[in-house]
Protein backbone atom coordinates (compact mmCIF):
# COMPACT_ATOMS: atom_id res chain seq x y z
CA UNK A 1 0.00 0.00 0.00
CA UNK A 2 0.78 3.49 -0.63
CA UNK A 3 1.15 5.68 2.52
CA UNK A 4 1.88 9.38 2.33
CA UNK A 5 4.68 10.90 4.99
CA UNK A 6 3.79 14.02 6.02
CA UNK A 7 7.51 15.62 8.15
CA UNK A 8 6.24 19.42 10.23
CA UNK A 9 10.22 21.30 10.74
CA UNK A 10 10.18 23.06 13.36
CA UNK A 11 11.11 26.89 13.24
CA UNK A 12 14.38 27.84 11.45
CA UNK A 13 15.03 23.77 10.40
CA UNK A 14 17.12 24.97 7.42
CA UNK A 15 20.98 24.14 8.60
CA UNK A 16 19.68 21.08 10.39
CA UNK A 17 18.26 20.19 6.91
CA UNK A 18 21.33 21.17 4.84
CA UNK A 19 23.63 19.07 7.04
CA UNK A 20 20.97 15.92 7.04
CA UNK A 21 19.71 16.45 3.78
CA UNK A 22 22.53 13.79 2.39
CA UNK A 23 21.63 10.86 4.18
CA UNK A 24 17.68 11.87 3.79
CA UNK A 25 18.35 11.60 -0.43
CA UNK A 26 20.22 8.40 -0.40
CA UNK A 27 17.24 6.59 1.64
CA UNK A 28 15.11 7.98 -1.10
CA UNK A 29 17.44 7.11 -3.74
CA UNK A 30 16.78 3.26 -2.44
CA UNK A 31 12.99 3.68 -2.41
CA UNK A 32 12.95 4.85 -5.72
CA UNK A 33 15.57 2.27 -7.09
CA UNK A 34 13.51 -0.37 -5.51
CA UNK A 35 10.49 1.18 -7.41
CA UNK A 36 8.41 1.72 -4.53
CA UNK A 37 8.72 6.19 -4.36
CA UNK A 38 5.98 7.77 -5.76
CA UNK A 39 7.34 11.51 -4.85
CA UNK A 40 8.80 13.19 -2.33
CA UNK A 41 9.87 17.16 -1.77
CA UNK A 42 9.63 19.96 0.74
CA UNK A 43 7.24 22.42 1.51
CA UNK A 44 9.20 25.75 0.67
CA UNK A 45 8.60 28.61 3.45
CA UNK A 46 7.59 30.85 0.71
CA UNK A 47 6.22 31.02 -2.51
CA UNK A 48 9.14 30.53 -4.46
CA UNK A 49 11.36 27.44 -6.26
CA UNK A 50 14.15 28.09 -3.98
CA UNK A 51 12.90 30.01 -0.87
CA UNK A 52 16.84 30.51 0.12
CA UNK A 53 16.87 31.67 3.69
CA UNK A 54 13.54 31.72 4.44
CA UNK A 55 13.71 27.27 4.20
CA UNK A 56 11.17 24.93 4.28
CA UNK A 57 8.35 23.90 6.60
CA UNK A 58 8.19 20.47 5.19
CA UNK A 59 8.30 17.57 3.67
CA UNK A 60 5.73 15.08 2.11
CA UNK A 61 6.88 11.92 0.29
CA UNK A 62 4.85 9.77 -0.93
CA UNK A 63 6.01 5.54 -0.77
CA UNK A 64 4.59 2.33 -0.88
CA UNK A 65 5.36 -0.02 2.45
CA UNK A 66 3.82 -3.68 3.42
CA UNK A 67 1.87 -1.82 6.16
CA UNK A 68 1.39 1.35 8.25
CA UNK A 69 3.80 -0.17 10.93
CA UNK A 70 6.72 -0.75 7.89
CA UNK A 71 5.94 2.86 7.04
CA UNK A 72 6.03 4.38 10.51
CA UNK A 73 9.24 2.51 11.00
CA UNK A 74 10.92 4.00 8.26
CA UNK A 75 9.50 7.58 9.31
CA UNK A 76 11.14 6.96 12.42
CA UNK A 77 14.48 5.92 10.99
CA UNK A 78 14.92 9.13 8.99
CA UNK A 79 17.90 11.09 9.03
CA UNK A 80 15.43 14.32 9.63
CA UNK A 81 13.96 12.91 12.43
CA UNK A 82 17.56 12.55 14.10
CA UNK A 83 18.85 15.82 13.22
CA UNK A 84 15.84 17.68 14.89
CA UNK A 85 14.27 19.20 11.40
CA UNK A 86 11.00 17.35 12.19
CA UNK A 87 8.83 18.67 14.91
CA UNK A 88 6.12 16.00 14.05
CA UNK A 89 5.75 13.43 11.32
CA UNK A 90 2.06 12.34 10.14
CA UNK A 91 1.96 8.62 7.84
CA UNK A 92 -1.32 8.34 6.12
CA UNK A 93 -2.23 5.33 4.06
CA UNK A 94 -2.69 7.01 0.39
CA UNK A 95 -4.71 5.73 -2.55
CA UNK A 96 -3.87 7.21 -5.72
CA UNK A 97 -6.76 7.98 -8.05
CA UNK A 98 -5.37 10.30 -10.60
CA UNK A 99 -3.41 10.70 -12.96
Amino acid sequence: MWFAIIGTDVPDSLEARKGARPAHIARLQKLLDEGRLMLAGPFPAIEAEDPGPAGFTGSLIVAEFPSQADAEAWADADPYVAAGVYASVAIKPFRKALP
